[in-house]
């Protein structure tokens, strides 16, 4: 990237897209005026005005508004809707000299199938069998074929986190709050984040200070970002979860994070086991609140629930039958979980998981091979997930290896509240001493991205 120009470096990834199929179906449209920000971009190298991400372009799920861009959540609902103005995170990236380049696919309403009714499905790029993930699925995709240095995504109960590890990239699920959301359109008001996704940690990092920090149209935004440097893993402390998190796992995600945690272990860390306490019931609680509030906020479009896709559909139907007292008390044992979740992390510095349970889903079937039984998505895609968006600690997945049918799978680094930058911190040491992050599907290009 370094010895290209922003104007030269645009033209090549515009020409990659549109010769990639990954391309085809990650990227719904090139964002008006990029071109026009990648001249400005060369003017200002040139006179020695560069802001920190000068020139550098990047992507942005189909849910996030972006001013000139049409904008459709991935629905038949939402027609050709042009947003007027950019979201809190896009307005800052372009204010660091970041360039909005591509609008990236979603599920519909960052809830629906894989099988999205306006879009179609992103194929995995080391796989067209296999799903990307869901709901950034554009922005996993776009990245595993390095099509653009980074993208936007966001988490609700995994969205991130999800296609990262089965496209082999690196997502951060913030810390509640850290990043605003003011501009993207919500699922659950409760449990969204917004956050990056790249191929390095390192990335992430020099994102995150850009896009952190309260905004005014967010009431529940706020706190800021520490950046956090480790010289290598020499005295940290990493939580290792008893239960839970390898209950429904392949071998091989188990046998990848394994052997992450001895690496880590041999370069000086401490594993110390902890006990994670009741996950299933936050699980439970998650799904509740997540489901309940989709449903509230698409009841005003209720006549016309046949022009949902069929997955968005049944989880607005099942939000719909969800008591008003089964969703407070999910809300009501929330501190609690969060509570749980600080003890169970109190004596370490930050907890490892296994990422995904499985390697990328089928698409044809609509499942995960576990250790050769095959477990639908709604059962292992937020199960390793879904616990840090109810409780909004920061969640890091990143590459661990490869799984029993070649395909990435990863591991989950989690901080406490607004110890995000210690997350990356990890992820940078781990890639500092590993090459998964700088694998990429066998006919992709890797160069200047």
């Amino acid at each position: 990237m370094a010895t290209l120009s922003p104007v030269d470096l645009l033209a090549r990834l515009h020409e990659r897209t549109v010769g990639s199929a990954t391309g085809r179906e990650a990227v719904l449209a090139f964002i008006p005026g990029a071109e026009d920000a990648a001249h400005d971009s060369a003017w200002r190298w040139r006179e020695g005005r560069a802001r920190p991400l000068e020139g550098v372009p990047f992507g942005v799920k189909d849910i996030i508004d972006v001013q000139g861009a049409r904008v459709t959540c991935g629905s038949l609902l939402t027609g050709e809707r042009i947003a007027t103005r950019d979201a809190a995170v896009v307005a800052r990236l372009r204010a660091a000299g970041a360039i909005p380049f591509a609008m990236l696919a979603t599920t519909e309403f960052a809830c629906g199938s894989p099988h999205n009714p306006r879009c179609g499905a992103v194929r995995n790029p080391y796989d067209p069998t296999r799903w990307t993930g869901g709901s950034s699925t554009g922005s996993g995709a776009a990245l595993a074929a390095r099509l653009l240095p980074f993208a936007l995504g966001s988490d609700t109960g995994g969205s991130i986190r999800v296609p990262s590890a089965w496209c082999g990239i690196s997502g951060l699920k913030p810390t509640r709050g850290l990043v605003p959301r003011s501009g993207v359109a919500p699922l659950s008001w409760t449990l969204d984040h917004v956050g990056p996704m790249a191929c390095f940690a390192a990335d992430l990092a020099a994102i995150m200070p850009i896009i952190a920090g309260a905004d005014d149209e967010d009431f529940s935004s706020g706190g800021a970002f520490h950046a956090t440097r480790l010289s290598g893993f020499s005295g940290l402390r990493i939580g290792v979860p008893t239960r839970w998190f390898e209950d429904v796992c392949d071998a091989g995600v188990r046998g990848a994070w394994r052997h992450a945690l001895d690496l880590m272990q041999s370069e000086g860390a401490r594993l110390v086991e902890v006990d994670p306490g009741d996950v299933a019931s936050a699980h439970a609680d998650g799904w509740t609140v997540l489901l309940s509030e989709l449903a509230s906020m698409h009841d005003p479009a209720f006549d016309r629930i046949d022009m949902f896709d069929a997955g968005a559909r049944k989880r607005i139907l099942q939000g719909r039958e969800i008591s008003a007292r089964d969703y407070l008390n999910a809300l009501r044992r929330r501190p609690a979980a969060i509570a749980a979740l600080a003890e169970a992390m109190a004596d370490v510095d930050v907890l490892a998981t296994p990422g995904i349970g499985g390697e990328a889903g089928f698409l044809e079937t609509l499942d995960v091979d576990v250790d050769g039984a095959r477990v639908a998505f709604q059962d292992i895609i937020p199960r390793n997930t879904m616990l840090f968006d109810y409780t909004g600690f920061p969640a890091l997945m990143l590459p661990s290896g490869a799984g029993r049918s070649g395909m990435p799978v990863a591991m989950q680094i989690v901080g406490k509240p607004f110890e995000d930058g210690l997350c990356l911190a990890v992820g940078e040491a781990f890639q500092a001493l590993t090459d998964h992050h700088r694998r990429a599907p066998e006919d992709v290009e890797t160069g200047f991205v």
